[in-house]
């Protein structure tokens, strides 16, 4: 019985996804263009039509979704004054998983008077499904970032909604060689009863993160005054010379909706994908 354990185990991690891009884009005479790419696995980016000034990269799974022991690892680099917009082609799904957690790597980095706009569709998380996500970001003084996440705990509109599971996302931000800021959030064990609770989601199923830098008090009252408009909880603040807005809603149509409203405060230009 063991050796048959052990052969169903070797079999279960030997099918595991394992998928990496690397690139690099940098600006000539005001035009930003790809440069170095490294694709492995199962994971790609396209780009799918030219632009004018900046670039916009969209990433495809094609293992058709993350499960427990997969790991897929994301390295971007923009070179001084360049411009790059990256999305997904559909939302990332974290299925269940009876092993190891999967693993989200994400290292973005701008130089000087680099802009990078980093907004993926939601990533939904069925139940027991296991994730560990981390964002090394790296900016130079003088560079700009979006960055947007939606996670989504089950599909609510099929009536399905995540009990158990473990979700840890790890986020660390330099500027200018300095950190400014440090975050992990852990939710494990019963996570439905952990966003029922007040103090947590007050029973939302659907969370979600806009970092926007730089940012100041000026850009947090223009996002305000839009609140009366928000379904769902929004709150934004601004220090270290960003601003940051929370999302919690009770599913993820309403806090997409508010996302957007946000986004179009910052002057953001929403991939087309999000429009569709």
């Amino acid at each position: 019985m063991r050796s048959e354990l052990s052969a169903t185990s070797t079999i279960f991690e030997a099918n595991r996804a394992r998928g990496a891009v690397r690139f690099d884009v940098h600006a000539r005479d005001g035009v930003t263009r790809r440069g170095a790419l490294h694709e492995s696995g199962s994971l790609r980016v396209r780009f799918p039509s030219p632009e004018d000034q900046g670039l916009s990269g969209v990433f495809v799974n094609t293992a058709g979704g993350v499960a427990g022991g997969d790991r897929f690892d994301i390295e971007i680099s923009a070179s001084d004054a360049a411009r790059l917009t990256l999305t997904t082609a559909a939302a990332e799904k974290v299925y269940r998983a009876p092993g190891p957690a999967a693993q989200l790597n994400i290292s973005l980095k701008a130089g000087a008077s680099a802009h990078l706009s980093w907004l993926p569709q939601e990533t939904i998380l069925f139940d027991r499904a296991r994730v560990q996500r981390r964002f090394d970001i790296e900016l130079d003084e003088t560079a700009s970032l979006l960055l947007c996440e939606i996670v989504v705990f089950g599909r609510t509109a099929m009536g399905e909604r995540m009990e158990q599971g473990e979700f840890v996302d790890r986020w660390r931000m330099r500027r200018g060689g300095r950190l400014v800021f440090a975050e992990t959030v852990r939710l494990d064990g019963n996570i439905g009863a952990k966003l029922a609770r007040s103090a947590v989601a007050k029973g939302g199923a659907a969370i979600g993160t806009a970092l926007i830098v730089p940012g100041d008090e000026a850009l947090v009252e223009r996002i305000r005054e839009a609140s009366e408009s928000f379904s769902g909880e929004v709150g934004i603040s601004a220090w270290n010379g960003f601003a940051m807005a929370r999302f919690c809603a009770q599913d993820a149509a309403r806090l997409r909706a508010d996302m957007m409203t946000v986004l179009a405060r910052t002057g953001a230009v929403l991939p087309r994908l999000w429009l569709n």
